[in-house]
């Protein structure tokens, strides 16, 4: 008996702050989901066109500039819906400001299509499904997605890193709501769950859990 198909699942450091892009994507159906296109967006494109995948979803963990300068050029050419939290569109609609306290110019816009909201289950391919988990505090509208068939995986974006958190000092941020967004949204995940920030190297919940400075004691 044939072993399935593993899950295609590819990184990409995008844009000049190198946000990671992923695009997860069922080896059967060739669905995929696109996670934070924040720039790149033609190397995204290749992607998927090496793997043969089509894009179902667009999906936005937070609209801080460097995850979203790709969307309105992926989306023209896959003509993927974008979702993203409804507390983060005024952040979106304000990338102008953004890029000019940055000094970079201001990516084009496109509509926001369907809203992502904690409970929500987003699903592609034949029996891949994320959970959304609403975790703010890097921004008001920060998620994460919890996919935890085939494998347990959480795409974090800037809630959660690899010996760190988000940082709390931006638009609508706030110290204490990320610490709570953590600590009630994903350190209940099991320790194996391998973690994908939004910047920089995976990392595990257990990982995390023991040595992350600023998880001890939560």
């Amino acid at each position: 008996m044939n072993a399935p198909a593993k899950l295609i699942h590819e990184i990409l450091p995008v844009g000049w702050l190198a946000c990671n892009c992923s695009i997860v994507g069922d080896p059967e159906t060739r669905e995929a989901l696109v996670i934070d296109p924040g720039d790149d967006a033609d190397e995204i494109l290749q992607v998927l066109c090496r793997h043969n995948l089509q894009a179902k979803y667009i999906v936005v963990t937070h609209a801080h500039i460097d995850h979203v300068g790709g969307l309105a050029r992926l989306k023209e050419a896959t003509g993927a819906p974008v979702l993203m939290h409804p507390d983060d569109h005024w952040l979106y609609r304000n990338v102008e400001m953004q890029a000019a306290l940055i000094g970079m110019p201001a990516p084009r816009l496109t509509a926001v299509d369907q809203p992502l909201r904690a409970g929500d289950q987003l699903c592609w391919g034949k029996n891949l499904c994320a959970h959304v988990l609403h975790t703010p505090g890097h921004t008001p509208g920060s998620l994460s997605l919890y996919l935890p068939d085939p494998e347990k995986m959480l795409f974090a974006g800037d809630t959660l890193f690899a010996g760190s958190i988000g940082r709390t000092d931006l638009w609508g941020g706030s110290y204490e709501a990320i610490l709570r967004s953590i600590h009630s949204q994903l350190l209940g995940l099991e320790d194996a769950t391998r973690v994908y920030p939004g910047h920089g190297p995976s990392t595990t919940i257990g990982e995390e859990r023991r040595r992350n400075p600023f998880l001890q004691g939560l």
